[in-house]
């Protein structure tokens, strides 16, 4: 399941997208826009410098903006950065898999559908970009 911090992250970053590219955006103004905690959107945003999602420069007229271009920003990349794996239980997720106590995995019908459940996310999420949902206009209805 996509956590707070993952939708926050993703809102932000969306913000980030829809801005001009050489403005630097104040972690007060995109957590206002969307109402989100300023702690926790700073919490958020150094995740996301760490991550190298996004820059910032600090003091006056400091702020965050975008590391790269948002065409080259893959959302399942930024929510994994911030949630850890996209699958929704531990033994579906090739990236951070452990398989559970309670059941053969060859033979459990929950693992199966997960696995297809992840398949489906990931086809999603990581074939998608900033760039695509801000100029397929969804930044709108994400951000409200």
């Amino acid at each position: 399941m996509l956590t707070k911090k993952g939708k926050y992250g993703l809102k932000a970053m969306f913000h980030l997208a829809n801005s001009s590219s050489d403005k630097l955006i104040s972690v007060a103004e995109i957590a206002t826009a969307h109402q989100i905690p300023r702690k926790f959107l700073d919490n958020i945003l150094a995740e996301l410098r760490n991550a190298g999602f996004v820059n910032s420069r600090k003091g006056k007229g400091g702020g965050f903006c975008l590391a790269k271009p948002a065409d080259e920003i893959i959302l399942g990349n930024i929510i994994r950065a911030l949630d850890g794996a996209l699958a929704p239980i531990p033994c579906a997720s090739k990236t951070d898999y452990r398989p559970c106590d309670d059941c053969e995995e060859e033979n459990c019908e929950v693992r199966h559908v997960m696995l297809e459940v992840r398949e489906s996310i990931v086809a999603v999420l990581d074939n998608r970009s900033l760039a695509q949902n801000v100029s397929n206009g969804f930044i709108e209805t994400i951000s409200s």
